[in-house]
């Protein structure tokens, strides 16, 4: 019988039933699970929550302000050290009755010149779809082995549990990769900070699982406290605290149904989109473009921007430089003249063509409407100051949409909240993080819960599909700490 011998629940009732599952294991018809831990030997157990992205969205990749709130739902990762060198890995199901199972041998990520390269890795995990899952928590301990340059004389064994929704955009990867951080950390005696915790978790995603994603999902899942938006200016990584949400508000996710993937063609190519937009941007004001190896980003001397497409002011955007940025390039074109850009983590197709103005504005005008939600939420919250609130919202979803990242099921959602609109509490929404599907994000009155369970139950009888309602909070890893068992 596991009890707890250091940290606490904090009051979580999911702490507490992922603690009755490991209790229950002996008893699991999952084999993978029940054989998994030696219960002799001491736990380690961490917990990470998915996000709702209130507003910022796909912005972050290119340095804008972003406000997000960590949701109820969470991922627990239990380790427990193994004397073999051997990762073995088990993620149940959310009814427990069954589970996936990877193994592999920690000398798979070590060469006589050290770890291996992350190509490798990430190469390695896609020759197999159905064991791509494990790049996530695998990947954590590459990524430890390279950046901090840890060695890692034991193995370890991890049981996953997830009640964070996948495919629905409220960020299910980075909750796992948090979680796994936290665990290891805590069961190797790492000492790393939040923010840092977040920057290396989206290097597992970028560089392992091949995903390429921002880091505002990292960092609310290390660093966001409950009931509070994290207001993160993604320069790469820069904390600007937490904004209160009013009495008066409230937030809630509805899931649209359909899938949002962020490795998905629409969200690369946008990014990589809004990346030609800032390289063409340089080459237009003058900036000094330094010499790169071939297959490394672009390297601009940036003293106006910082080297961010958000710090342009809208005005400027428009009167300086959009009418410079085509509507649509080839990939080649784009490569002859500019060879390439600062984008890490995207490469651009010769062969596809790729928007360039559109997602650029985005870029520019969603940082402008963020840093104004956060000056109205953090003011005197009147029924004008909500309906503006709700204004940039919808302003942001139609941004998205213009950028080719929305859904009929996100569009029609906004819409039913649009049409039900402040005589039923309810004052704006938007699509949230990388988009093409996913959950919206809805501003409302603390009150108005049956109005969003009606939009809800509209929204089901129009679909088929019902609704999952996200609401409430809850802290972030660095914040709920590990538990030893």
């Amino acid at each position: 019988m596991y009890r707890i011998i250091h940290g606490t629940t904090h009051g979580l009732p999911d702490a507490a039933a992922f603690i009755e599952t490991l209790n229950a294991l002996e008893q699991s018809p999952v084999p993978e699970a029940h054989r998994l831990f030696d219960p002799q030997t001491e736990l380690v157990v961490a917990r990470a929550p998915g996000r709702l992205d209130v507003m910022g969205g796909i912005a972050d990749y290119s340095g804008s302000l972003v406000l997000e709130l960590p949701i109820r739902e969470a991922t627990f990762v239990a380790l427990q050290r193994d004397p073999e060198r051997r990762l073995r890995i088990v993620s149940l199901s959310e009814d427990s009755t069954h589970a996936l199972a990877f193994e592999m041998p920690l000398s798979d990520f070590e060469t006589a010149g050290g770890p291996v390269d992350y190509g490798i890795a990430r190469a390695r995990f896609q020759r197999d779809p159905e064991q791509h899952w494990a790049a996530y928590v695998a990947g954590v301990f590459l990524v430890l082995m390279r950046e901090r340059g840890v060695s890692f004389r034991d193995g370890a064994r991890l049981l996953i549990a997830s009640r964070v929704p996948q495919g629905k955009g409220v960020s299910s990867s980075a909750a796992l990769e948090v979680a796994v951080m936290q665990a290891v950390a805590a069961a190797f005696d790492i000492a790393i900070e939040a923010r840092e915790m977040a920057i290396l978790c989206q290097m597992v995603e970028n560089r392992v699982a091949g995903a390429p994603c921002g880091v505002m999902d990292q960092m609310t899942a290390a660093c966001g406290e409950a009931n509070r938006l994290l207001a993160l200016l993604c320069q790469p990584a820069e904390l600007r605290g937490l904004v209160t949400i009013p009495d008066e508000v409230a937030f809630w996710g509805l899931d649209s149904g359909v899938r949002h993937a962020v490795t998905g063609a629409d969200y690369g190519s946008v990014r990589v989109g809004a990346f030609m937009g800032y390289r063409i941007i340089a080459e237009v004001a003058g900036l000094k473009v330094r010499e790169s190896s071939p297959g490394e980003p672009a390297r601009i001397d940036d003293p106006h921007w910082e080297g961010y497409l958000a710090n342009l002011t809208p005005s400027e955007f428009e009167q300086v430089y959009a009418a410079h940025l085509p509507e649509r390039i080839r990939g080649a074109e784009f490569l002859s003249r500019y060879q390439g850009t600062t984008d890490p983590v995207t490469c651009v197709n010769p062969e596809r063509s790729y928007a360039v103005r559109v997602p650029a504005a985005h870029a520019v005008y969603e940082h402008h409407r963020v840093r104004l939600f956060a000056e109205l939420l953090g003011g005197e919250i009147s029924e004008r100051q909500l309906e503006l609130l709700g204004e940039l919202m919808y302003q942001s979803h139609a941004s998205y949409s213009a950028c080719g990242l929305g859904s009929a099921g996100t569009d029609r959602l906004v819409e039913l909240v649009r049409e039900a609109g402040p005589t039923e509490g309810l004052y704006g929404a938007k699509i949230t993080g990388g988009g093409s599907g996913g959950t919206v994000a809805v501003l409302s009155r603390r009150e108005a819960d049956a109005s969003v369970a009606q939009v809800a139950e509209q929204y089901a009888q129009e679909t088929g599909h019902r609704p999952h309602i996200f609401s409430g909070s809850s802290p972030g890893s660095a914040a709920f700490g590990h538990l030893r068992l």
